[in-house]
């Protein structure tokens, strides 16, 4: 199993190929915590226009450096969640198609408007900061010398890990729906969760730090609802499935986790990605809602502890990773 970079590549048989098959229609609770998740969510929304308090934030606490360099911080926020807002209904088609428990269909609604919820406050900060950029910069100003301005990153880097697949997969027949929400959600999820967690004891600001933490409250359902499904689901699949889970999220880890996609010094190196992580780590000292990689790598490590221990419940140990910035985890 192989996970996508791109989000458009031609597959000959798709989900979408199949005949649809809506009635009867089931509505009843299937999978009574998600049931229960949706119903949380519903009663939790929140207000990025009016549950933040933006006309708050001191410009003045800040340099010209910080303020740039948290813009991009920010903005890139903004570009990972509008790429969960298209991954979600993505999703709920597979489950429809695949006639799932209309729980999840419930939930990924839900889930739809809170990603965009997030995309939309991400952008917010960025404007408040000084303005949202529309794509990766590649010379973001991180020394205290603001006398340029950024400049659009190369195409490569555009282009690298700011969409994990997930959008294609959810049609592609050839990776089950267990593998991907394992993947997505129990793995990717977990891991914004724990970096989320340790974001709202660092940061200083408040504006950023009640942006973190409301994001939070969000991400702690998305990460209940992986485990919950996949607990129900586990014990019904067979152990060639359960296999092909296992193989998912291994293939996952070492191409799209660990090559990036949430923590910018794991990316392959290059200029662009070098002043990625000049970015985060003025922002980081600013108190503006980033860290470094020396405070990252062990919350990633006991991230992925926490996973491999949990998932033994499973009935498999996740292979030992090697990654040259963080040993064998």
């Amino acid at each position: 199993m192989r996970f996508e970079r791109e989000a458009i590549v031609s597959i000959a048989d798709t989900i979408l190929d199949r005949a649809e098959v809506r009635f009867p229609l089931p509505l009843s609770p299937a999978v009574p915590k998600i049931r229960k998740l949706y119903r949380s969510a519903t009663q939790r929304q929140w207000n990025p226009e009016f549950d933040i308090d933006w006309a708050s934030f001191d410009h003045g606490r800040y340099s010209a450096s910080q303020l740039i360099a948290a813009r991009l911080r920010w903005s890139k926020t903004a570009w990972g969640e509008y790429g969960a807002i298209s991954e979600s209904p993505a999703l709920q088609i597979r489950f429809s198609q695949e006639r799932r428990e209309p729980d999840l269909c419930l939930f990924f609604a839900i889930r739809t408007q809170e990603e965009s919820r997030h995309a939309e406050a991400a952008y917010r900060m960025a404007e408040v900061l000084g303005g949202y950029f529309a794509e990766p910069q590649g010379a973001v100003l991180a020394d205290g010398n603001a006398g340029g301005a950024p400049k659009p990153a190369e195409k490569d880097v555009k282009t690298a890990l700011y969409s994990h697949g997930v959008r294609r997969m959810a049609f592609d027949p050839a990776y089950s729906t267990e593998s991907i929400i394992a993947s997505l959600v129990c793995v990717s999820e977990e891991v914004a969760f724990d970096q989320f967690k340790f974001l709202v004891e660092v940061t200083t600001d408040p504006v950023a730090n009640k942006l973190l933490a409301m994001i939070l409250r969000d991400e702690a359902r998305h990460c209940a609802f992986g485990w919950d499904y996949l607990e129900h689901r586990i014990p019904l699949m067979s152990r060639a499935e359960i296999e092909a889970v296992k193989q998912g999220i291994e293939t996952f880890v070492d191409t799209v986790e660990f090559n990036g996609y949430h923590h910018a010094w794991l990316k392959p190196p290059s200029a662009d990605s070098r002043a990625e992580v000049a970015a985060m780590e003025t922002t980081a000292q600013a108190g503006l809602g980033a860290s470094t990689e020396a405070l990252e790598k062990p919350i990633l490590i006991d991230s992925m502890a926490k996973i491999r221990k949990r998932m033994r419940d499973w009935g498999f140990t996740l292979k030992t990773f090697d990654h040259p910035k963080l040993g064998k985890c």
